[in-house]
């Protein structure tokens, strides 16, 4: 059995709580949300609530897809809330967020993939906090261009999409997404003249090289943000870490991003997609 490999200083964090960690996890519970800081075993939770933020996660906590990334819950999804979108705006009002940032499991057990109850939700949102800004991090729904649409109409800030990772591991670890369909979706919202932005993860065993080659792939279809942060392998049932990447390498990364082209790029071992994401709407 192979070792695993020891995690470095750098990336050992205290979770730690105050009161407005405490309000934001009543008002979360209380409502009956999802969060993909939960979900997703972040580890910037304790910051990001700590300072009234959440990304709140629709479509209910399962998920169709299986990634090998991924600590979500996979299987047969519950069906939709039609309240969620109203829970989630309520949500929102009662933390007195300036800036809401919004994801969701993949449902490709649905019709429309979910996409117009991303719509519902979004507008929900703006209809009850109109000075709320809104990113939104959204799923490949098959490539289907109508449905990303639904997405893009209802008006968000930023739409972001996430490539993963690189060109040749993605393949071995996205259990449906497809490194070209995820491309095309970023590029339609670019088009669109809305920000766009994705997130990668390093430490799979991709090269600097490769890194690089997605970088200019992202640029030539419109990106606008870039994030960039280590993976971190949520059970012994996940793909492995293969390596940790210093923060020398994440100063780099971001340093080669924003020569590239990108307006911004966050570039770090704790980084994740929705991490910091208020400076990323003051910026765009």
């Amino acid at each position: 059995m192979k070792e695993r490999i020891r995690k470095p200083e750098w990336l050992k964090i205290s979770i730690g709580a105050n009161e407005r960690y405490t309000e934001t996890k009543r008002i979360v519970e209380s409502n009956c949300l999802h969060t993909i800081c939960n979900s997703g075993r972040c580890p910037n939770m304790g910051e990001c609530w700590g300072k009234g933020t959440a990304t709140f996660m629709i479509g209910g906590n399962i998920c169709t897809r299986s990634c090998k990334f991924c600590n979500t819950q996979t299987g047969k999804p519950l069906p939709l809330e039609p309240e969620e979108p109203k829970r989630v705006a309520e949500s929102i009002r009662l933390m007195k967020l300036t800036h809401a940032v919004i994801t969701s499991v993949d449902r490709d057990d649905l019709p429309d993939l979910g996409a117009q109850h991303w719509a519902n939700t979004i507008r929900a949102i703006k209809s009850l906090n109109p000075e709320t800004t809104i990113e939104v991090l959204i799923p490949d729904f098959q490539g289907k261009p109508e449905l990303v649409d639904l997405v893009i109409e209802a008006r968000p800030d930023i739409i972001s999409h996430n490539m993963e990772t690189v060109k040749r591991i993605s393949p071995l670890v996205r259990s449906a997404a497809r490194y070209d369909t995820s491309l095309n979706v970023i590029k339609q919202i670019a088009a669109s003249g809305t920000t766009a932005k994705s997130g990668i993860m390093v430490g799979l065993s991709e090269t600097t090289h490769e890194v690089e080659e997605l970088m200019d792939d992202l640029i030539r279809a419109g990106c606008h943000i870039l994030t960039i942060g280590q993976y971190l392998q949520p059970s012994h049932k996940h793909y492995a870490v293969r390596e940790y990447v210093t923060p020398q390498q994440f100063e780099e990364y971001k340093e080669t991003g924003l020569n590239k082209g990108f307006q911004q790029v966050e570039s770090g071992p704790l980084v994740r997609s929705s991490y910091h994401a208020e400076k990323h709407i003051k910026k765009a």
